[in-house]
């Protein structure tokens, strides 16, 4: 079976690495933290991919740029919980830059589809 288009978008890829790198880092977390907030911040970051997945199933461009807009909230979402958690000592501040990068993307692509 081949793979549908949205997992080769930048924003996807991006998104998809971010889960994937708070799902590592939060494992790692003790109990507390992990069931505390942790889960927050992995329903958050899978929530972008998601999103995004889901908007490029849609085949109207206001279908699309709403489910983008979604993604986008649940990046602002994610990026609240990683920021409480280098406040707490749990991520460093590689995440930062690792959200900045997911949102850089989704932005550009939520500009692509509005053209």
């Amino acid at each position: 079976m081949e793979g549908s288009r949205f997992r080769d978008l930048a924003a996807y890829r991006h998104a998809v690495a971010l889960g994937d790198e708070m799902w590592e880092a939060v494992s790692r977390w003790d109990s507390f933290s992990r069931w505390s907030f942790g889960l927050q911040l992995i329903r958050a970051v899978d929530s972008i991919a998601a999103n995004i997945a889901e908007a490029h199933g849609r085949s109207t461009n206001p279908d699309q740029v709403r489910l983008l807009v979604i993604a986008r909230g649940s990046a602002y979402e994610a990026e609240h919980w990683i920021h409480a958690a280098i406040g707490r000592s749990l991520l460093d501040e590689s995440a930062s830059h690792a959200i900045g990068e997911a949102m850089r993307t989704l932005n550009g692509l939520i500009r692509a589809v509005r053209a």
